[in-house]
């Protein structure tokens, strides 16, 4: 079982409300919109993904680092490192 699992319904309906954003945005281009509104709609759909993303990591930390913390070993530290890459990722985007 995943960290996400019990939230896994919520995370769906976000992504998919994300995907209608996006959808949006594509109509958008193609019906010439303004600019600055495409842009303004994209911030929008990139706050929404980063929400996304920091609510599995905040998941991901509690359960399946906390749980290979508590194992102990070289899983730990994988983990912890993985975490870290994963942190390090989502600042560059």
């Amino acid at each position: 079982m995943r960290g996400y699992t019990a939230d896994k319904d919520d995370y769906l309906k976000r992504l998919r409300r994300i995907e209608g954003q996006v959808r949006g945005l594509q109509r958008m281009i193609e019906n010439d919109e303004y600019c600055i509104d495409v842009l303004t709609q994209i911030s929008a759909a990139t706050k929404a993904l980063q929400a996304v993303s920091l609510g599995l990591l905040d998941e991901h930390l509690r359960h399946c680092v906390a749980q290979a913390v508590a194992e102990g070993g070289e899983g730990a530290e994988a983990k912890v490192r993985e975490a870290s890459a994963a942190i390090a990722r989502l600042v560059r985007s």
